[in-house]
Protein backbone atom coordinates (compact mmCIF):
# COMPACT_ATOMS: atom_id res chain seq x y z
CA UNK A 1 0.00 0.00 0.00
CA UNK A 2 1.38 3.36 -0.96
CA UNK A 3 1.02 6.75 0.69
CA UNK A 4 -2.34 7.51 0.97
CA UNK A 5 -4.89 10.86 1.56
CA UNK A 6 -7.24 10.07 4.47
CA UNK A 7 -11.03 9.91 2.68
CA UNK A 8 -12.61 7.08 3.47
CA UNK A 9 -11.57 5.67 6.83
CA UNK A 10 -13.68 3.23 7.74
CA UNK A 11 -14.51 2.89 11.58
CA UNK A 12 -16.52 -0.31 13.01
CA UNK A 13 -17.76 0.31 17.00
CA UNK A 14 -19.05 -3.42 18.51
CA UNK A 15 -22.28 -3.18 16.33
CA UNK A 16 -21.92 0.46 14.81
CA UNK A 17 -20.19 1.90 11.18
CA UNK A 18 -19.53 4.95 12.56
CA UNK A 19 -17.88 6.54 8.81
CA UNK A 20 -20.06 8.24 7.97
CA UNK A 21 -20.46 10.65 11.50
CA UNK A 22 -16.84 10.44 12.02
CA UNK A 23 -14.08 13.16 10.11
CA UNK A 24 -10.95 11.98 12.63
CA UNK A 25 -9.82 9.17 13.73
CA UNK A 26 -6.66 8.35 15.70
CA UNK A 27 -4.89 5.29 16.45
CA UNK A 28 -2.29 4.65 18.56
CA UNK A 29 -0.36 2.04 20.51
CA UNK A 30 2.83 2.22 23.09
CA UNK A 31 4.62 0.21 25.36
CA UNK A 32 5.46 1.33 29.10
CA UNK A 33 9.47 2.16 29.90
CA UNK A 34 10.55 1.33 32.64
CA UNK A 35 13.97 2.18 34.20
CA UNK A 36 16.22 -0.76 34.74
CA UNK A 37 19.33 1.34 34.98
CA UNK A 38 21.81 0.62 37.33
CA UNK A 39 25.37 0.67 38.14
CA UNK A 40 27.20 -1.39 35.26
CA UNK A 41 25.10 0.45 32.89
CA UNK A 42 27.92 2.32 32.27
CA UNK A 43 26.18 6.25 32.78
CA UNK A 44 23.47 5.51 30.28
CA UNK A 45 19.75 4.61 31.12
CA UNK A 46 18.94 1.23 30.76
CA UNK A 47 14.61 1.06 29.86
CA UNK A 48 12.81 -2.47 29.59
CA UNK A 49 9.49 -2.74 27.99
CA UNK A 50 6.41 -2.83 30.20
CA UNK A 51 2.74 -3.09 29.76
CA UNK A 52 1.29 -1.99 26.48
CA UNK A 53 -1.69 -0.42 25.11
CA UNK A 54 -3.62 0.85 22.75
CA UNK A 55 -6.29 3.70 22.22
CA UNK A 56 -8.54 4.80 19.38
CA UNK A 57 -9.99 8.33 19.59
CA UNK A 58 -12.66 9.73 16.69
CA UNK A 59 -14.52 13.26 16.45
CA UNK A 60 -17.34 13.67 14.05
CA UNK A 61 -21.00 14.98 13.42
CA UNK A 62 -23.60 14.43 16.14
CA UNK A 63 -26.59 12.06 15.10
CA UNK A 64 -29.23 10.43 17.50
CA UNK A 65 -32.56 8.21 18.26
CA UNK A 66 -31.48 5.68 16.31
CA UNK A 67 -29.51 2.10 17.54
CA UNK A 68 -27.29 2.91 14.02
CA UNK A 69 -26.53 6.51 14.87
CA UNK A 70 -23.27 8.07 17.25
CA UNK A 71 -25.27 9.16 20.30
CA UNK A 72 -27.35 6.23 20.84
CA UNK A 73 -23.91 3.64 20.15
CA UNK A 74 -22.06 5.78 22.18
CA UNK A 75 -24.70 6.17 25.77
CA UNK A 76 -25.12 2.38 25.11
CA UNK A 77 -21.01 1.17 24.77
CA UNK A 78 -20.15 3.96 27.55
CA UNK A 79 -18.02 1.72 30.06
CA UNK A 80 -18.76 -1.37 28.11
CA UNK A 81 -16.01 -3.89 26.02
CA UNK A 82 -16.32 -4.90 22.72
CA UNK A 83 -14.75 -5.24 19.44
CA UNK A 84 -13.22 -2.27 17.33
CA UNK A 85 -12.00 -2.24 13.52
CA UNK A 86 -10.25 0.44 11.55
CA UNK A 87 -9.08 0.58 7.93
CA UNK A 88 -6.83 2.97 6.01
CA UNK A 89 -9.30 3.84 3.61
CA UNK A 90 -10.97 0.91 2.38
CA UNK A 91 -13.10 -2.19 3.89
CA UNK A 92 -14.59 -3.14 0.46
CA UNK A 93 -12.65 -6.56 -0.37
CA UNK A 94 -11.12 -9.27 1.56
CA UNK A 95 -7.74 -9.18 2.61
CA UNK A 96 -7.50 -5.02 3.00
CA UNK A 97 -5.86 -3.99 6.18
CA UNK A 98 -7.61 -3.71 9.26
CA UNK A 99 -6.31 -2.59 12.81
CA UNK A 100 -8.74 -4.14 15.73
CA UNK A 101 -8.90 -4.43 19.07
CA UNK A 102 -11.51 -5.01 22.47
CA UNK A 103 -11.57 -2.05 24.19
CA UNK A 104 -13.67 -0.22 26.54
CA UNK A 105 -15.59 3.11 25.06
CA UNK A 106 -13.70 5.30 27.80
CA UNK A 107 -15.23 8.77 27.71
CA UNK A 108 -17.80 10.56 25.39
CA UNK A 109 -18.46 14.32 24.36
CA UNK A 110 -21.03 15.90 22.57
CA UNK A 111 -21.97 19.50 21.12
CA UNK A 112 -20.42 22.97 20.77
CA UNK A 113 -20.73 26.57 20.42
CA UNK A 114 -23.69 28.35 18.67
CA UNK A 115 -23.82 28.23 15.35
CA UNK A 116 -21.23 25.03 14.74
CA UNK A 117 -22.88 21.71 13.38
CA UNK A 118 -23.55 19.27 16.49
CA UNK A 119 -19.83 17.49 17.59
CA UNK A 120 -19.08 14.42 19.53
CA UNK A 121 -15.39 13.11 20.62
CA UNK A 122 -15.09 10.01 22.40
CA UNK A 123 -12.58 7.64 22.73
CA UNK A 124 -11.72 3.79 23.33
CA UNK A 125 -8.72 1.95 25.44
CA UNK A 126 -7.92 -1.49 24.64
CA UNK A 127 -8.46 -4.32 27.11
CA UNK A 128 -6.51 -6.74 24.46
CA UNK A 129 -3.48 -6.67 22.12
CA UNK A 130 -3.72 -4.25 19.09
CA UNK A 131 -4.16 -6.44 15.96
CA UNK A 132 -2.67 -6.30 12.65
CA UNK A 133 -4.82 -8.29 10.56
CA UNK A 134 -7.18 -8.28 7.10
CA UNK A 135 -10.32 -8.12 6.63
CA UNK A 136 -12.21 -11.70 6.02
CA UNK A 137 -15.85 -10.20 5.40
CA UNK A 138 -16.70 -6.70 3.73
CA UNK A 139 -19.63 -4.74 5.05
CA UNK A 140 -21.47 -4.11 2.14
CA UNK A 141 -22.32 -7.61 0.76
CA UNK A 142 -25.56 -8.58 1.99
CA UNK A 143 -25.40 -12.23 3.46
CA UNK A 144 -29.23 -14.09 3.08
CA UNK A 145 -27.66 -17.89 2.98
CA UNK A 146 -25.34 -19.95 4.77
CA UNK A 147 -22.05 -19.83 3.04
CA UNK A 148 -18.12 -19.50 3.40
CA UNK A 149 -16.16 -16.45 3.02
CA UNK A 150 -12.65 -16.02 0.70
CA UNK A 151 -9.78 -18.02 2.13
CA UNK A 152 -6.77 -16.01 3.93
CA UNK A 153 -3.37 -16.65 3.70
CA UNK A 154 -2.45 -15.64 6.87
CA UNK A 155 0.05 -18.20 7.89
CA UNK A 156 0.63 -20.54 10.96
CA UNK A 157 0.19 -19.70 14.33
CA UNK A 158 3.25 -19.66 16.61
CA UNK A 159 3.11 -21.06 19.85
CA UNK A 160 2.49 -18.29 22.66
CA UNK A 161 1.17 -16.79 19.81
CA UNK A 162 -2.82 -16.30 19.30
CA UNK A 163 -5.57 -16.27 16.24
CA UNK A 164 -7.87 -13.01 16.88
CA UNK A 165 -11.47 -12.55 15.35
CA UNK A 166 -13.87 -9.54 15.25
CA UNK A 167 -16.91 -9.80 14.18
CA UNK A 168 -19.05 -6.36 13.78
CA UNK A 169 -23.39 -6.96 13.02
CA UNK A 170 -24.40 -4.20 11.20
CA UNK A 171 -28.43 -4.49 11.01
CA UNK A 172 -30.16 -8.17 10.85
CA UNK A 173 -33.13 -8.10 9.01
CA UNK A 174 -36.20 -10.58 8.46
CA UNK A 175 -38.09 -12.88 11.01
CA UNK A 176 -36.54 -14.35 13.46
CA UNK A 177 -33.06 -13.92 11.79
CA UNK A 178 -29.90 -15.49 13.34
CA UNK A 179 -26.35 -15.25 12.54
CA UNK A 180 -23.73 -17.89 14.06
CA UNK A 181 -20.37 -17.24 12.12
CA UNK A 182 -17.34 -19.23 12.74
CA UNK A 183 -13.42 -19.07 11.85
CA UNK A 184 -11.94 -22.23 9.82
CA UNK A 185 -8.42 -22.88 9.27
CA UNK A 186 -7.00 -24.79 6.14
CA UNK A 187 -3.69 -26.52 5.54
CA UNK A 188 -4.43 -24.66 1.72
CA UNK A 189 -6.51 -22.60 -0.08
CA UNK A 190 -8.81 -25.07 -0.74
CA UNK A 191 -10.35 -25.92 2.34
CA UNK A 192 -10.81 -29.65 1.62
CA UNK A 193 -11.04 -30.47 5.53
CA UNK A 194 -11.15 -27.17 7.24
CA UNK A 195 -11.02 -27.35 11.36
CA UNK A 196 -13.40 -25.00 13.28
CA UNK A 197 -11.01 -22.95 15.14
CA UNK A 198 -13.70 -20.26 16.67
CA UNK A 199 -17.13 -19.98 16.85
CA UNK A 200 -19.63 -16.68 17.97
CA UNK A 201 -22.42 -16.86 19.64
CA UNK A 202 -25.48 -16.80 17.24
CA UNK A 203 -26.53 -12.81 16.50
CA UNK A 204 -29.95 -11.91 16.20
CA UNK A 205 -30.00 -8.21 16.24
CA UNK A 206 -26.41 -5.45 15.82
CA UNK A 207 -23.63 -6.25 18.18
CA UNK A 208 -20.00 -7.19 17.87
CA UNK A 209 -18.02 -10.35 19.15
CA UNK A 210 -14.22 -10.62 19.17
CA UNK A 211 -12.59 -14.08 20.14
CA UNK A 212 -9.04 -15.12 20.22
CA UNK A 213 -7.61 -18.93 20.38
CA UNK A 214 -6.13 -20.34 23.16
CA UNK A 215 -2.43 -19.64 22.55
CA UNK A 216 -1.31 -23.21 21.10
CA UNK A 217 0.21 -23.55 17.86
CA UNK A 218 -1.52 -24.23 14.91
CA UNK A 219 0.00 -25.35 11.41
CA UNK A 220 -2.48 -24.44 9.15
CA UNK A 221 -1.61 -21.36 6.70
CA UNK A 222 -4.78 -19.99 5.64
CA UNK A 223 -7.99 -19.16 7.45
CA UNK A 224 -11.34 -17.53 6.45
CA UNK A 225 -15.06 -16.88 8.20
CA UNK A 226 -17.58 -19.01 7.47
CA UNK A 227 -21.31 -18.43 8.61
CA UNK A 228 -24.67 -20.33 9.39
CA UNK A 229 -27.61 -18.05 8.61
CA UNK A 230 -31.74 -19.14 9.38
CA UNK A 231 -34.82 -17.37 9.94
CA UNK A 232 -37.52 -16.44 7.54
CA UNK A 233 -36.52 -13.90 4.77
CA UNK A 234 -33.15 -13.44 6.80
CA UNK A 235 -30.89 -10.86 6.01
CA UNK A 236 -27.56 -9.53 7.53
CA UNK A 237 -24.83 -6.88 6.88
CA UNK A 238 -21.43 -7.81 8.90
CA UNK A 239 -17.76 -7.08 8.97
CA UNK A 240 -15.23 -9.50 10.37
CA UNK A 241 -11.17 -8.83 10.73
CA UNK A 242 -8.98 -11.74 11.63
CA UNK A 243 -5.05 -10.91 12.36
CA UNK A 244 -2.47 -13.34 14.43
CA UNK A 245 -0.51 -11.36 17.37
Amino acid sequence: MSRTVLTNVRTFAVGVDLTGNSNKIELSTEVEDKDATNYASQGWKEVMGGLASAEISGEGQWEALDPTKVDDASWAQLGGVGPWSVSANNAANVGDLVYFTNAMRADYKAFDAVGEVAPWTSTAKSSWPLVRGQFAHPPGTARTTSGNGTGLNLGAVAAGKRLYAALHVLSAAGTTPSLTARVESSVDNTFASPTTRLTFTAATAPGGQILRTVGTAITDTWWRVAWTISGTTPSFLFVAALGIQ
